[in-house]
This record gives structure tokens, sequence and C-alpha cells, in this order.
């Protein structure tokens, strides 16, 4: 805490502000100019290249934008209010295999004001090239150090460096400290609980893509190659994916009891695509061709080895159908589909050992010697490890979070993780009090979806964090294209579910109640990465 009256911020001299509903705000006690310089942190030694005082916009408070690179090659940036900050560092993940830093943006904490905390994302540690930045691997092929940037080491670095700048410019570390991320950000998230416990306070993990491995060489792969035909075009069509999901709803949409256009839980769902299929010798858009119920089939279900055993957790839930256009079935608009750019990326460059011979989407084979051999990789990637003892111990709050209709990770590892930590950490009671986990109906990969298309859970996590208020019910909300609110819904802690309560709209959230399921749900997966849970990657100084 800082206990001077007048601080320094962008060269003038500014008194502090009173405390806030309780809170202080904190001034800088330099120039956003001082900033510029290099910082010899052990094992992440920062240079600050540049370090700006940008204006307050309608949206946006005035902030000091800071620009530099933690050796060897982890660019980052990082926003320090220079009047409404109240002692808040939070940390962004990114998507896909990152190679850009994406502006963090100001994140409302749900406390007394806005624009109270210093925010920082990364491109963890290379630079992607166009058009796809996001899908491009051939930065990994011969670079060692980018690997282990990429893999474990980035959100690390780029955390003590923050944490460094922070106290610099405002004579104090941060009071808590938060990370949030989603697919990617979602895995770094749980590698940060699991190998750095004590980087942050609180973390949020969205849609983790915690089993990186299996996640991009085999599923993504099997995603591109099953919907694949001999001629190489793609066998489900964009055009057959409406009266497909109209299908799948009509099956599956009133068996939680309440017909409101979502499935809540999918595995509820015994939908077969072979009922929309089209009569002898007719193709159109209201039905499948008997190859395409054959590929829709193979798009729900898990890839599978040569024995039939399970090569990943699960495959797409029943609901999801609209979101496979531009992932699974390609788009010429978004540059084919990026199940295949993802897969054929990571097999080409960055799957296996530098060195070593490599694959791509049309030589791998769905072998038990295949999946092995992205092991000795995998596992620098990988956040699997149900041991979050230290965490825990440090006081860290954990919010995991998915959507039902994820595209991209499917949300059947993610319910296996959750149901594996609670029996590693003292049952679903016990891991509750420090690791709670969300899934939201009808939610798309990380955002957008069909009847609810936003979900962030950061309010609560803080409140979590800071009051000790565990997070009981957040809210997880439905917009169009004009950005219209038209539907929030509850979202339970897990296994809890929303439930109708008779009265009022139901595209109200308060006018739903928390139930148990009927039944107590089995998520544990018995799959080809059993003894993949035991072993953790690197972990940087």
């Amino acid at each position: 805490m800082l206990g001077v009256a007048a601080l320094i911020t962008a060269g003038s001299i500014l008194t502090a502000p009173a405390a806030t509903a309780g809170e202080t705000t904190f001034r800088p006690v330099r120039t956003c100019a001082d900033l510029v310089r290099t910082y010899d942190l052990p094992g992440a030694v920062t240079h600050v290249e540049t370090a700006t005082v940008v204006p307050a916009t309608a949206t946006e408070p005035e902030n000091c934008d800071v620009r530099g690179h933690v050796e060897p090659a982890v660019k980052f940036q990082l926003r320090l209010p220079t009047k409404t900050y109240a002692g808040r560092y939070l940390q962004f993940g990114c998507g896909g295999f990152c190679g850009s830093v994406a502006t963090p943006p100001f994140a409302d904490c749900g406390l007394p004001h806005g624009g109270d905390v210093a925010v920082a994302a990364t491109d963890d540690g290379h630079v992607g090239t166009t058009p796809n930045v996001f899908d491009d691997g051939k930065w990994a092929e011969n670079d060692q150090a980018a690997r282990d940037d990429f893999a474990f080491r980035a959100p690390h670095v780029v955390s003590k460096a923050s944490k460094r700048l922070i106290t610099a410019f405002y004579g104090a570390p941060p009071r808590n400290s938060y990370f949030s991320g989603c697919s990617d950000g979602g895995r770094e998230a749980l590698l940060l609980a699991q190998r750095y416990p004590h980087d942050f306070d609180g973390i949020v993990a969205g849609a983790p893509a915690g089993y990186w491995g299996p996640l991009i060489g085999v599923y993504q792969t099997w995603l591109a190659k099953v919907n694949t035909g001999a001629d190489g075009k793609p066998i489900l069509t964009g055009d057959k994916l409406p009266a497909l999901h109209a299908a799948a709803l009509s099956s599956c949409d009133n068996v939680d009891g309440l017909g409101d256009g979502a499935i809540d839980d999918p595995r509820t769902c015994r939908f077969d695509p072979a009922t929309i299929a089209c009569p002898a010798g007719t193709d159109n858009a209201g039905c499948l061709t008997p190859a395409q119920v054959v590929a829709t089939k193979k798009i729900y279900a898990p890839p599978t080895d040569e024995r039939g055993r399970k090569l990943y957790p699960g495959g797409q839930t029943v609901g999801s159908e609209l979101s496979w256009y531009g992932w699974t079935i390609p788009a010429p608009e978004f540059g084919g589909a990026a199940a295949y750019g993802l897969a054929d990326n990571y097999l080409k460059y960055m799957a296996y050992p530098i060195g070593t011979p490599h694959s791509s989407v049309e030589k791998f084979a769905f072998t038990a010697r295949e999946f092995d051999r992205l092991t000795p990789e995998g596992i620098r990637s990988n956040a699997m490890s149900t041991d979050l003892r230290e965490f825990r111990r440090a006081g860290g709050k954990l919010v995991i979070w998915h959507g039902w209709a994820d595209q991209a990770i499917p949300a059947a590892g993610t319910l296996d993780y959750y149901q594996r930590l609670t029996r590693a950490n003292g049952g679903l009671a016990a891991t509750q009090d420090w690791a709670r986990l969300f899934m939201v109906p009808g939610l798309y990969h990380c955002a957008t979806g069909d009847k609810l298309t936003e979900y962030d859970p950061l309010k609560e996590l803080v409140s979590w964090v800071e009051r000790g208020t565990a997070p009981d019910r957040t809210i997880a909300t439905g917009r169009d294209a004009d950005g219209k609110v038209f539907r929030t819904r509850p979202v339970f802690p897990y296994p809890l579910q929303a439930k109708y309560d008779g009265t009022g709209s139901i595209d109200d959230a308060a006018n739903f109640v928390p139930v148990a399921p009927s039944r107590p749900s089995h998520d544990l997966v018995n799959w080809a990465g059993n003894d993949l849970y035991g072993k953790s990657g690197p972990v940087a100084p």
C-alpha cells in the first residue's frame, strides 16, 4: 500500500483520490517513460522498448501502454491505468498457436469502478505468419526455445515481468493477480495452476485445451479426415447443417422438460442422423446421403485406434451442428477448415522432437503407435496433472468452464479432467472449496452460439478471491447481431443444472433454479491417454 498523498504520473503531480467502497486507488510513483529499460529478472530478463501514455476514451481509462519482450523472444503488452488502478493484475491467455499480441482489454472485475486493473497479453514467444496466424506452426520446426516458450514458459515469465513493472510504476506489487484464458489460453490457465501455483491468486480456464498433444495431433486430424472423401472434397457440406441441427433439436430439445431451442445436457440425447437420410436416388439440403450419415456419425464419435480404444475422451456433441461450418467443414471465406489447419501444422512442425520423422493429416494413422509417438513432445504442453495441492495451499481459486456445443474442443475432455481432479483432491465437495466447473448449454468454442453467445465468470472469480464468496450462480447471455440481449440463463456449479421454475419468461435467468441431476454422472473416460495424467512437463525458472 502507498501511504503518500501526492504521487507522480505522466510527469505531473496528482493527489491520490479517496478510497471507493473500501478500495484504495494507486497513482504512479514515476513517469510512464521511465519504464523503458532492461530489468534483469532471474530467468526472465525483460526489455521494455516503448512506454507511452494513452489518453482516456469513452470506454477505457488513461493508461501507460508498455511494450517489450522477455528474452529470448516473448513479446508482451502491459497496460497500466494512470488514475484508476486499484491493485489488481489480470493476464490474458491466447488462442490457437498464438503468434501475435492481442491488445488486452480493460476487464470489468465487478467491483467499485472500471479500469481498475492492469492488464497484459503475450504472443507466447513467436510471430506467426499470415494468412492464418493462429494455426501457423512453421516457427517451431527447428527452434526448441520457441517451442518451450509456447509450451509452458511464456505465460509464466510475462507474469514475472508484469509484476516487476507494476511494482516499478506504482511503488508496490499487485495485491491480487488473475489469469483468464480460453482454448489454448485455457490450457495455459490450467498449466499455470499446475506448474506455477504461486503466480496467480485466481484463474479462469475456459474450454481448456489441456490434453494438447492428443487434442491437436489426433482429434483435429480425426475431424479433418472423417469428413473428407476419396476425391478430397468434404462429404458433409455446410448446406446440410441447418436440417441436421433441426433434426437434433426435434429429437432432444424436450428431454430436459423445456422446449427452448437448446439442449442443456447432450449426454441425455440419443439422436441418430439416419433419421433424416435422403430417399434413395435423391439429395437435397433437407436430408443426408448415405455417405453423409456415416460421416456425421463419425464426427459425433471420438477417434479410435485399430482395437477400438478411444484416442480422445469424446467427440462432437448433439446440438453443436451449426458450429461445424468453418471448423470441421471447409469454409472458403475462412480459408478452409480450422481443424485441418491446426492438425496439419502441428503434425508437420510441432508434434515430434526436433530431428525426428514428422507426419501430416494425410499420413497420420489412428493407431496406438502413432498416439504414443505424440507423447514425448505433447507432455511439454499438456496441462493434465491433477496434483494442484500447492495451488490450493497457496489459497488459489480456479474456475473452469466449457460450452456444451464446443466444436473445437469436446466438452467430454473437460468433464473427464474435472472428475479426475475431484477424485484426487478429496471428492467433489472438498474440491469445490477452491475449484469449480461450469458447463454452458449451447455455447460454441469460447463464445457465440445459437441461444447463448457470451459467458465470462471473471467477476465471480474476483469476488471469490477477494471476498471469499464462492460462485454459486453465474450468468450466460445471448445477444443478437445488433448486440441486443435476447436471453439470459444461470449456469450453476457442475453437476447442478438450471431448471425453469414455471413462471415468467424462459429467456430470463431469474426464472431458473438449481437442481441436481436425476442420476450421478460418470465422466471419467477410459482412453489411450490414461497414463498421461501422471506426467507433468518441464517448468521454467
